[in-house]
């Protein structure tokens, strides 16, 4: 029996890295193509999409989507990862720091911001991981990229020499919650860091559809890991839809545009918007592109459809 395309929801452990969910899900399904979507530090857990055959190719989409998560920072130290994991670098006494001034400046990291990555981070400068660089002790300009904050606010706050707060963030993709956590502590003059992260959603998924890796390998020893997987067009479900009659259907299998009448109520398609495109039985055949004029490229087509 051919393991089904899709996607597998898992509750990354601590310590784990999002490679060896991909490894563990190779080595449960037999299937070599399989991905992640958003990837998370080793010391992080949460909600983790693996994508399984087919479903790789629809990976984009969910990196682009909304994520959420639960930070805990600690104040009054800062380390040189921006994490529990690094070396401490600074001190401070930062019982000054109270709940109320941290809210004060959480305004400070909503919207569009600036933000610099961590030195210890895999992306790269002139072809080589930062981290890369760090380790080496070769100092590099790393640049300020613009990420999205579209909410934080603080859930707990633990008052003390070394306070520790808890936050909830929802962002958009390339955020450093590290960074974050830094950079809050350089504005209080204080110092701080990451000492625990945890994923709550991120593509429309969240811990609620998560699995632990012992329930996925349970699943598997029972035979029933095919009923844990979700369907391919998750990643693209809140997307516009259309269904396609057979001759439209055929020619999105061979590659060419279709003319689509939008709904008397819907609302006109922007350039380059996706919708998701299904036959008259309902089967998901993949995603078309906006090219204007009514006119809607295939982006990517399932080869079964």
């Amino acid at each position: 029996m051919t393991f089904p395309n899709g996607f597998l929801i898992i509750d990354k452990p601590t310590g784990a890295t999002s490679f060896s969910m991909v490894a563990l899900m190779r080595r449960l399904t037999g299937v070599r193509r399989v991905g992640h979507a958003g990837t998370l530090d080793p010391m992080a857990t949460g909600v983790l999409p693996v994508a399984i055959g087919q479903a790789t190719r629809f990976i984009e989409y969910l990196d682009d989507a909304p994520k959420v998560y639960i930070a805990r920072i600690r104040f009054g130290a800062t380390t040189d990862t921006y994490d529990a994991q690094g070396t401490v670098t600074a001190t401070a006494d930062a019982s000054g720091v109270t709940r109320g001034a941290l809210e004060n400046l959480l305004p400070t990291f909503t919207g569009v911001i600036d933000q610099v990555p961590p030195a210890f981070s895999a992306l790269k400068v002139a072809g080589k991981a930062m981290y890369r660089y760090a380790r080496a002790g070769e100092v590099v300009q790393i640049p300020a990229r613009s990420v999205r904050i579209d909410g934080i606010s603080v859930l707990s706050f633990e008052p003390g020499s070394h306070p520790e707060a808890e936050i909830e963030i929802a962002c958009g993709k390339g955020t450093y919650i590290r960074s974050l956590a830094h950079d809050l502590g350089q504005l209080l003059g204080v110092g701080a860091h990451l000492t625990a992260l945890r994923r709550t959603a991120t593509g429309g998924f969240d811990l609620r559809l998560a699995r632990s890796t012992a329930d996925v390998a349970a699943l598997a020893d029972a035979g029933n890991l095919e009923g844990a997987v979700l369907a391919v067009d998750r990643a693209v479900e809140r997307r516009r839809a259309a269904i396609l009659d057979v001759e439209h259907a055929i020619d999105v299998r061979a590659g060419r545009d279709v003319t689509l009448r939008i709904r008397p109520e819907g609302i006109s398609p922007e350039q380059d918007e996706l919708c998701r495109a299904y036959d008259t039985h309902g089967s998901f055949m993949g995603v078309l592109r906006y090219r204007g004029r009514g006119s809607w490229h295939p982006a990517k087509v399932l080869p079964n459809a």
